[in-house]
C-alpha cells in the first residue's frame, strides 16, 4: 500500500521533524551546561525523549 503525502503534510511532517532536531540540540547543550547533576540528568533524558520521538517521526517515512 503506497501512501501518497499532500504538500501539506509533508510539510508538517518536515517541521516536526526541524523542531525535534533543535529540541534535541537544546536539551544536550543544557546537559552539558549545567552545574546540577539532577538538571544535567533531566535534560539528557529530555534530549533522549526527543532523539526517540525524531526517529517515529523519521521512520513513517
Amino acid at each position: 500500500m503506497v501512501n501518497i503525502l499532500t504538500t501539506k503534510e509533508l510539510s508538517i511532517a518536515t517541521d516536526l521533524l526541524y523542531y525535534e532536531q533543535q529540541a534535541i540540540k537544546k536539551a544536550k547543550l543544557y546537559s552539558k551546561t549545567l552545574t546540577d547533576p539532577t538538571l544535567s540528568n533531566k535534560f539528557k533524558q529530555l534530549a533522549k525523549s526527543h532523539e526517540e520521538r525524531f526517529k517515529a517521526i523519521y521512520n513513517l517515512f
